[in-house]
């Protein structure tokens, strides 16, 4: 026995030994390599999935051919997100020098003529790869809805060398066209809720208050009118699963410039020689020509007869007699429904936020009346002092203002006051609920982001669907999962080590 004990201890070594599995070494270097690989794999496909991309996006163009200038609209969105949740947003503006293309009915091929600098600069600014794809629309107002009533044949070669034009440049062109009042009320509707979020959140929609140079629109969701009243002003959208029902209504000669026509023929309605004018400044004398004057189909059939050619135009600055002045264009005393804004026209009473744009803007900006919600009578009395202000002096303290703008800013002032509060029923309370905007979110307020997003279907009828995970939620699955392959790697390392499953014996 103790010969036995020498024999073991003098060989430590070699009386515990372990089980050698041939294998072995071969096992935990295969787990190992699938390990490492599978990691790395998942670590590769975090990263490329949320390594930021070059975004790549579409493009829209829009002309707005407004009475008295046009703009030509560059929208973008992103390629991969037409009409989903991608926002398409404005990109580029450029106005076209000259008047409005209504104005060359007598030259037809000058409109045409007049587009082609911004339309180049549009060339310019479209990455060339999209030209081919890019929809290019023309969308005419109330300028040539007037041409239209005074002269149908002069309207269409006017569109015809306008689209001549357009077809020289290399984009998807979709026509020309004029657009109903009621058109360019709802477009604008949508575009300044679509801009501010609005639609694709359910929220509740701010109404728009469009000033043109021939016409006025007022655009708003009643919770009190439901449209059986009045069809003609009734514009039903289905927009993110969310149903509204719009009432909306244009004034055609009731944008600032028309407007103006109408008042000078209010007070030259009897064709005499000289007026007063008490929406232009003291001090300004100018001769206008009668025939001028008449020439739009607004005020064509007021002419008075046996008129001299011309007439002395003197101002006399005030505004309370301007504002009489002004209440004469509308007629209070005929309605047949509930209740009417004017000219017999229904209107539901207005409620909720207004974003007032277009002339709106620019008037209410110069007199220095936009930036914050300025109690009424405040407004009023700023308006007062300034028709007050002698011409020699606005011209003095306004030296980069063009004069043919500058000089109509007192009735333009005054007009668009009356015709918010008398006309559309802005009371003292809801005026402050007006905000006159110009751009929301960087792109401009008006019809002509609507009108694109109507005709490309890029807003859905239905809510977009969502991914059954949200981007946070995704990268915590992911980053579990990894974890769980790590810890199954290491426990098959673990298995195949010498140290993890010893099973010793007796040699």
């Amino acid at each position: 026995m103790e010969n036995r004990e020498q024999v073991v201890n003098s060989f430590p070594n070699s009386a515990y030994m372990e089980e050698k599995n041939p294998w072995q070494k071969c096992g935990i270097l295969v787990v190992a390599i699938f390990g490492i690989i599978a990691v790395v794999a998942l670590v590769v496909i975090l990263v490329v999935q949320n390594m930021p991309l070059t975004q790549k996006y579409k493009y829209g163009i829009v002309l707005d051919a407004g009475s008295s200038h046009t703009t030509v609209f560059i929208y973008e969105w992103p390629a991969e997100k037409d009409n989903n949740t991608g926002r398409a947003k404005q990109k580029h503006a450029c106005n076209v020098k000259g008047p409005g293309i209504s104005s060359y009915a007598g030259a037809p091929w000058k409109a045409g003529q007049s587009l082609r600098d911004c339309m180049q600069e549009v060339e310019m600014t479209i990455p060339r790869k999209r030209h081919a794809e890019t929809p290019l629309y023309l969308g005419a107002t109330a300028g040539m809805r007037l041409l239209n009533l005074k002269n149908s044949s002069a309207s269409e070669e006017v569109f015809r060398a306008v689209s001549d034009a357009l077809q020289t440049f290399p984009f998807s062109y979709q026509g020309a066209r004029i657009l109903s009042g009621q058109e360019e009320g709802a477009y604008g509707w949508v575009t300044v809720n679509y801009l501010d979020d609005r639609l694709k959140q359910g929220l509740k929609t701010t109404g728009a208050l469009d000033l043109g140079g021939a016409s006025t629109q007022i655009s708003f969701v009643s919770t009190t009118w439901d449209g059986v009243e009045a069809p003609a002003n009734s514009v039903t959208f289905r927009l993110y699963g969310n149903d509204y029902n719009l009432y909306t209504h244009s004034f055609l000669c009731y944008g600032k410039d028309q407007a103006l026509k109408m008042a000078l023929a209010q007070q030259t309605r009897s064709g005499p020689g000289s007026i007063n004018d008490p929406c232009f400044h003291p001090g300004y004398v100018e001769t206008n020509n009668y025939s001028k004057l008449y020439d739009s189909p607004c005020v064509s059939d007021r002419k008075p007869q046996g008129a001299p050619a011309t007439f002395q135009h003197t101002g006399i600055g005030n505004f309370q007699q301007c504002q009489d002045v002004v209440r004469t264009l509308f007629n209070f005393s005929q309605c047949k429904y509930s209740r009417c804004s004017f000219n017999g026209v229904h209107q539901p009473p207005v409620e909720g936020l207004f974003g007032a744009f277009s002339a709106y803007y620019y008037v209410m900006k110069f007199l220095n009346l936009n930036d914050m919600p300025y109690p009424l009578h405040k407004v009023k009395e700023k308006i007062a002092n300034f028709c007050a202000t002698p011409w020699e002096k606005v011209k003095e303290q306004n030296p980069k203002v063009k004069l043919e703008f500058l000089m109509t800013y007192c009735f333009t002032g005054t007009y668009l006051l009356t015709l918010l509060t008398e006309g559309y029923n802005f009371t003292s309370e809801m005026y402050s609920n007006i905000k006159f905007i110009h751009k929301i979110k960087g792109s401009d307020a008006g019809w002509t982001l609507g009108y694109m997003l109507n005709l490309t279907n890029m807003i859905p009828a239905e809510a977009p669907d969502t991914p059954p995970l949200p981007y946070g939620g995704y990268v915590a699955a992911v980053t579990i999962t990894a974890l769980i392959l790590l810890f199954i790697v290491l426990l098959a390392v673990c298995a195949f080590r010498p140290g993890c499953h010893k099973r010793p014996h007796i040699i």
